[in-house]
């Protein structure tokens, strides 16, 4: 199976490809793709990278696969893989070999790096990534496109909406519900349900004002 990653930026995925790869033989990245122009045609640490979203097209196969690797920008995330799975293409798993998901109800389209934990009965949805660190805790629900940054905590019985960006170290306490399209400051302690496009920071989390997409 042929993988190309949509997304040449960040030199910790290559590690990613070696661990991912030595794990599970059939998963073979065959190069990048990136909407940033002057990367195309040159290499990234060793991979081509072949062009943007246009070239998507001309790839697909029914042996070809492809992950999102962008998690800065949760509506990039969102609209680029619903442009490749409308194209007709097929996203994969890209998972460190570290992570234990038995019990884990896994949809498609997820990214995760090496030392996350999530817990029994949880639940990730479509598209959805997880940075080096983080912990989701036991029947918890992360939803589609949410992008979960490193050393954040989402404790137990949690409902995390879609799109949504949950910063670095910030810790969201047990049964909370957050809406879609949140974003959660770095370091802040969610303790109440959260809205639909809500911007929260501090601790205790606070509202300061509303996303606008």
């Amino acid at each position: 199976m042929k993988i190309y990653l949509f997304g040449a930026s960040n030199p910790e995925t290559i590690r990613m490809i070696q661990a991912v790869e030595n794990s599970s033989p059939d998963f073979q990245v065959a190069g990048f793709l990136d909407n940033d122009k002057s990367k195309h045609g040159k290499n990234f640490f060793g991979y081509d990278i072949i062009g943007g979203q246009k070239c998507v097209n001309q790839l697909i196969n029914p042996d070809v696969r492809f992950v999102n690797l962008i998690t800065g920008d949760i509506l990039s995330r969102h609209y680029i893989t619903k442009d490749i799975i409308n194209s007709g293409g097929l996203m994969t798993n890209f998972i460190h070999p570290s992570v234990n998901l038995s019990m884990v109800d896994v949809g498609l389209g997820i990214y995760i790096q090496e030392s996350v934990i999530v817990q029994a009965s949880a639940k990730l949805c479509n598209n959805c990534s997880i940075h080096i660190g983080a912990l989701v805790a036991h029947e918890s629900v992360i939803g589609e496109s949410t992008f979960i940054a490193h050393a954040a905590s989402i404790s137990g019985c949690c409902e995390v909406g879609s799109c949504c960006f949950i910063g670095t170290n910030s810790t969201i306490l047990p049964r909370i519900k957050i809406g879609n399209y949140v974003t959660i400051g770095a370091g802040c302690v969610v303790i109440n349900d959260i809205p639909d496009y809500a911007v929260v920071v501090g601790n205790p989390g606070k509202i300061i004002r509303y996303n606008k997409f």
